[in-house]
């Protein structure tokens, strides 16, 4: 009885911890980015990173090994969408707009997997999440301040970027449900991060080059640090470690936490500020998040 106590609260600061260390990496990664490291040149750092690392792990301690061509095939395309354009897109559009901004917009992933799931299951979707739908989509693009569009303006099209991100993340994640049911997750992240390093790389290698490794301030190095080991490495082993202990429901309501957490870090370190507009806009995504995952919970 204590013990499965004790795994809870585990579970809970695991999770809790991957909300923060997701919401610290809007502010952090904005310390190097673009100023000492360009958006291209900071993704090839992190896919190469994190490629060494699961590589070793899936050739010393793993004994699968994906054969079929189809298979990898299918990877590959798993590969764009959940790592090479996906983190394009995210970190071009994070050096373009605020903090709060991209967090809150994040938040728009859960919405398009619904509506990619539907898609693709040629299912109909329920009023309530029908609706969850449309609320979070005011929201997003009340944020976006689509009404007063220029092309001048570098926050919408970083905001636009972060919506595309989420998008691709999306379909990712759709998309990988397949292969998540014939391989291990560490197996499929291997391959992952193997193939987006090799989209990624001819990107981002020139920039990659340029950067003065040696001058770097002490600030840009922590933020590097942080989003391979941070988010790359901790985060991903946390969640999957709580997943396995839980279940998804529990896994995906913390998702709530990060615009919350990623708000309070960018007020805290001076790198954003908050209005009205912007809560009141962001709480219309949050609540349009909160009814589709109400009603697809509700029994048919």
């Amino acid at each position: 009885m204590l013990l499965n106590i004790n795994r809870k609260i585990l579970v809970h600061l695991a999770l809790f911890a991957v909300a923060l260390f997701y919401a610290g990496n809007f502010s952090f990664a904005k310390w190097a980015m673009p100023q000492f490291i360009s958006p291209t040149a900071f993704i090839l750092l992190r896919v190469g990173a994190g490629m060494l690392f699961y590589l070793v792990h899936y050739l010393f301690f793993s004994k699968e090994r994906i054969e079929q061509r189809r298979d990898h095939w299918q990877l590959f395309i798993a590969a764009f969408f959940g790592v090479a354009f996906n983190m394009t897109a995210f970190f071009k559009g994070l050096s373009m707009t605020s903090s709060i901004n991209a967090s809150v917009l994040m938040l728009m992933a859960p919405i398009f997997v619904v509506i990619f799931s539907a898609i693709g299951n040629k299912s109909p979707i329920k009023p309530l999440v029908c609706f969850g739908i449309i609320v979070a989509f005011t929201g997003a693009a009340l944020l976006l301040d689509i009404f007063h569009f220029s092309f001048d303006n570098n926050g919408f099209w970083g905001d636009l970027l972060v919506m595309l991100n989420a998008i691709s993340y999306a379909y990712y994640l759709h998309y990988v449900t397949r292969l998540l049911k014939k391989y291990n997750a560490m197996t499929i992240t291997t391959f992952l991060f193997v193939y987006g390093f090799l989209m990624v790389f001819p990107i981002g290698i020139s920039d990659f080059i340029n950067v003065s490794w040696i001058t770097l301030p002490n600030q840009a190095i922590f933020a590097m640090i942080y989003v391979i080991v941070g988010i790359t490495i901790l985060a991903y082993l946390l969640n999957a470690w709580a997943l396995q202990n839980s279940n998804s429901t529990t896994v995906g309501s913390y998702i709530y936490l990060q615009p919350l957490l990623a708000t309070l870090i960018a007020i805290s370190l001076g790198m954003d500020t908050i209005s009205k507009e912007k809560i009141g806009f962001g709480l219309l995504v949050i609540l349009g998040l909160f009814l589709v995952n109400k009603g697809r919970n509700q029994n048919s």
